[in-house]
């Protein structure tokens, strides 16, 4: 279970890798990663490979903690990165 992992990159606080917990959320993740002063929380996106192809998959964070577009609270894969601009 270790083996499997995601990455938080950009203005976190604590950036890098991250064990994969099972049906771990988007925002399950950010709130563990912890946003800087600088962090653009209208503009994060999830990077995740599928078959091959890279997809770009847009998450607004404010939209996400009032309750509203829940379907961008994605449950993360294995090797899905965050990035938080």
């Amino acid at each position: 279970m270790n083996s499997q992992r995601i990455y938080v990159t950009g203005e976190v606080l604590h950036s890098g890798a991250m064990n994969l917990t099972p049906n771990m959320t988007v925002l399950q993740a950010l709130a563990s990663a912890g946003f800087t002063q600088f962090a653009n929380t209208k503009g994060i996106y999830v990077l995740r490979s599928d078959a091959g192809k890279q997809q770009k998959i847009a998450v607004n964070y404010k939209k996400l903690v009032k309750g509203e577009d829940m379907q961008q609270n994605l449950v993360l894969k294995p090797g899905d990165t965050i990035v938080v601009p």
